[in-house]
């Protein structure tokens, strides 16, 4: 496995942080591979932009930034303003369908993916950040999905475990759509 490197990218209260930790720990503790995450956030508490960002390697990691990501995931406008717009293309791009705007004939399409939308229609917006991990994973393959519940299942507390893998399970079927797989 050569390196992967994911950027994960929002703002402030959408559980981007987390989501760059959980695939971390999906990584190194349950694929037994070498994973360092580093977050970047703006001052603000909430709504300000952040990052989160995955290197994932079979060897130790010698470098713990992205430089090239093979992934990113965008779940705002500011964050694609900020790490997508005018940059070279990651072999996938995912954007919040109702979140993120990109110019009209953008070449190649990003996948859009209604992370949100589907996290509201599950009942609670909090979850998706596991929307997204989910559909992530789904698209990309970046760590077993059977590591990655395991890793959910660390950091969420237990009363809401049962939602959080049912968003992550709907995320993982729309990552997998994007690709042509069956939903």
């Amino acid at each position: 496995m050569k390196r992967k490197e994911i950027r994960i990218a929002g703002f402030g209260g959408q559980g981007v942080i987390l989501a760059g930790l959980t695939l971390g720990r999906a990584a190194a503790l349950y694929d037994n591979k070498y994973a360092v995450v580093s977050q970047s956030f703006g001052p603000e508490a909430r709504g300000g932009a952040c990052a989160a960002e995955v290197v994932i390697t079979e060897e130790p990691v010698d470098f713990p930034r992205v430089t090239e990501p093979s992934a990113l995931v965008v779940m705002s406008q500011e964050a694609y303003e900020l790490y997508a717009r005018g940059r070279a293309r990651p072999r996938d791009l995912l954007i919040d369908k109702d979140l993120v705007q990109v110019p009209q004939g953008t070449t190649p399409p990003p996948t859009a993916i209604p992370f949100t939308a589907t996290a509201e229609h599950l009942g609670k917006k909090i979850v998706t950040n596991m929307v997204m991990l989910g559909a992530l994973d789904g698209r990309t393959g970046v760590v077993s999905p059977e590591s990655l519940k395991r890793a959910v299942a660390d950091v969420v507390p237990a009363k809401a475990l049962e939602l959080n893998m049912r968003a992550f399970e709907r995320g993982f079927e729309l990552g997998r759509a994007s690709r042509g797989g069956s939903p």
